[in-house]
């Protein structure tokens, strides 16, 4: 098997989220080391103990204290999943105040190739503001899929396999 990286897997609260170990379980097939941080809403619908033991590291909701060490290894690539109308608008703002925004806000910065995976609601995709924090995000380099309402997880996981343009590749310690 090889060996593909570190995927930091962002898991919003979305209906996907609910059957998100069954995406880990493919992206560990293909090689991944997959380390998930969820916001606080999905870390109340996944069963994180059960995630934990997929993935063998902690699923993390909340900052760390300074001077505490990072429980997950460096990222080599970032995937938001299902990434929802509300972190998608704050994130295109930087507003960070949940761990996710600050995983996400830094992987901006960090080189390596981040992804997004939106699932939203019809109604909420029609407010004004959502295709223009699409359009900022793409052009800030995230590549964005939509994630079809019957959720395909291969999808999700091929488009992982490919070299994101743009991105040197480097890992980053996004240590939020």
């Amino acid at each position: 098997m090889t060996r593909r990286g570190v995927l930091s897997l962002v898991a919003c609260a979305a209906p996907p989220v609910l059957r998100i170990g069954e995406l880990i379980e493919l992206l560990q097939e293909d090689g991944w080391i997959v380390c998930v941080t969820a916001s606080p809403t999905a870390a109340t619908w996944i069963d994180r103990e059960a995630l934990q033991r997929q993935t063998g590291y902690p699923v993390r909701v909340e900052w760390r204290m300074p001077g505490d060490p990072e429980p997950h290894p460096p990222a080599t690539t970032v995937a938001v999943v299902p990434a929802t109308f509300n972190v998608i608008n704050k994130w295109a703002q930087g507003i960070n105040d949940a761990l996710v925004l600050g995983i996400l806000n830094e992987a901006l910065g960090a080189g390596i190739p981040v992804y997004a995976f939106p699932n939203v609601k019809a109604q909420l995709a029609k407010h004004p503001t959502y295709d223009r924090h699409l359009q900022l995000l793409r052009e800030a380099g995230i590549i964005m899929t939509p994630l079809p309402a019957d959720v395909d997880w291969r999808m999700v996981a091929d488009s992982l396999q490919a070299p994101a343009h743009g991105s040197s590749g480097a890992a980053a310690g996004l240590n939020s």
